[in-house]
């Protein structure tokens, strides 16, 4: 067989010699900055550790313990989920640092609505190309969330990925697994006419509807940097990334005290489409608009906007991120287990009978509480 002689591709290299010195550092994935992030978290995730766990980063896959933790007969309840495009606001603002509470929050809260325990938590970080400061900064607000609600962090993939992601882009998902005792989930099953509607309050927007925002930013013609219409005291995008409220505690002491029916996570779908997830089948829940106070944040987002009443409220927390369905006789006593546990409560609504095509959640004077 004959080979034909190597083709010149300039300066005395042969394409032969250039495609033999090529590494995986020059195809832009740098291995040696993923090991840096990889050493720089362990001391992180080794501080998430809890009974059941041994925290260890670098494995193939990771262990955790359910009898060790001192559960007898557990249901296992698994969530995933992201933070969307309130990551364009932590890029473009510089700030990294809590945009991983946000991604444990929005997995955890969803565990705890079941009346689920948080065990562990793994996550996924995606980027062009890997900044090890900056990744330092998220995976220190993963853990901070974790250890908040005793939750391993027990592993994680960094995916360096050129030509996926704009320089300084970056992707975030989390996966938590927690568990309840098969006898102890919170179903809303026993939701009956008549009961009460408790909402906790948010923390500002959380993590949904942000592509919204950033329009309404830009629309504004505001910079990020720019002290925010709704809190003086802060720049714009420090507003905007107030991290989601971890609800973990303050839920699973009232559950596990007694007497709360069905809990709801006011995530994508805000109020009116996600109260209605956990009612049975011909309820509804009506709330009051009169109830509790729109936080400056939504009335800023709705008047610069120019955002519709019902369009806010089927988008947004609107303020509360958390609500709870109880009996009216159990209403007082959980209130107060929830305040204790650091919760701003009110009674925000009941639950009524639903048919035709009523809408499975209605909020009372809407448009008169928050005028378009």
């Amino acid at each position: 067989m004959v080979v034909a002689p190597p083709k010149e591709v300039g300066d005395g290299i042969t394409r032969e010699d250039a495609i033999k010195s090529q590494s995986y550092r020059d195809a832009g994935v740098d291995i040696d900055a993923g090991n840096a992030l990889v050493e720089a978290i362990k001391p992180l995730a080794k501080a998430t550790a809890r009974t059941g766990s041994t925290a260890l980063l670098g494995g193939f896959g990771a262990f955790f313990d359910p009898k060790a933790a001192g559960f007898h007969d557990p249901l296992l309840v698994a969530t995933t989920d992201g933070v969307g495009t309130k990551l364009k606001v932590a890029i473009e603002s510089g700030r990294h640092d809590t945009v991983g509470i946000d991604l444990v929050a929005m997995c955890v809260n969803d565990l705890v609505v079941q009346g689920a325990e948080p065990l562990f938590f793994l996550d996924y970080y995606a980027t062009g190309k890997l900044d090890v400061a900056a990744g330092k900064q998220i995976i220190a607000g993963i853990a901070s969330a974790c250890r908040a609600v005793n939750c391993a962090l027990i592993g994680g993939e960094t995916a360096e990925m050129p030509g996926m992601y704009s320089d300084g882009d970056y992707d975030l998902a989390g996966f938590a697994v927690g568990a309840v005792e098969r006898d102890q989930v919170v179903t809303g099953a026993t939701v009956q006419e008549g009961d009460i509607v408790l909402g906790l309050a948010s923390s500002g927007l959380h993590s949904n509807g942000f592509s919204l925002v950033r329009r309404v930013v830009a629309q504004s013609g505001l910079e990020y940097k720019d002290a925010a219409p709704f809190a003086n005291d802060k720049s714009l995008g420090e507003a905007l990334l107030t991290p989601t409220r971890l609800y973990v505690k303050s839920c699973l002491a009232a559950v596990r005290a007694g007497g709360v029916k069905a809990l709801a996570h006011i995530t994508g779908g805000g109020l009116l489409e996600n109260i209605p997830r956990v009612l049975p089948d011909g309820l509804a829940a009506e709330l009051d608009a009169a109830s509790w106070t729109l936080p400056p944040v939504f009335r800023w987002l709705q008047q610069s906007g120019g955002i519709a009443s019902a369009e806010l409220a089927r988008t947004y927390n609107c303020g509360i991120g958390m609500i709870a369905v109880v009996a009216p006789g159990d209403a007082d006593a959980i209130q107060r287990r929830l305040e204790q546990e650091g919760e701003t409560v009110r009674r925000i609504g009941r639950i009524v009978p639903r048919s035709g095509d009523m809408a499975g959640c209605t909020v009372r004077g809407l448009d008169e509480r928050w005028p378009d």
